[in-house]
């Protein structure tokens, strides 16, 4: 279930992670995933650290759908290099890059996870 205020805390984290620069140990795809998750439901998820991301989101157990069903708040998958997201508006995904926040169409992703 979506906590009540969920858009502005999604919007909270985006707006703090906008210009985040990506460090393997303490910021990645799969901690931005899980920030945006905690951001949309209230709470943080139980992930399974598998050998590709794909399983561990699986591992949260929340249901895959084809990801142009993918809503704001959603959590998606884009390939070469595998990464997680999260959808930020009709059509487009926030990623974490090098110097922030970078934004991709959710044509270009593979898997999506509804939240809540």
């Amino acid at each position: 279930m979506r906590h009540p205020e969920w858009p502005t805390r999604l919007a909270a984290l985006l707006s703090a992670a906008q210009t985040r620069p990506f460090d393997a140990p303490r910021w990645n795809c799969a901690r931005f995933a899980m920030a945006a998750v905690e951001a949309v439901t209230g709470e943080r998820p139980r992930v399974r650290v598998l050998p590709d991301l794909a399983a561990s989101a699986d591992s949260a157990g929340f249901p895959q759908i084809p990801p142009v069903f993918a809503r704001m708040g959603d959590v998606v998958l884009a390939p070469d290099p595998d990464r997680l997201g999260v959808v930020v508006d009709a059509g487009r995904a926030a990623f974490v890059g090098p110097r922030g926040l970078t934004r991709l169409p959710i044509t270009d992703c593979t898997t999506a996870w509804r939240i809540g």
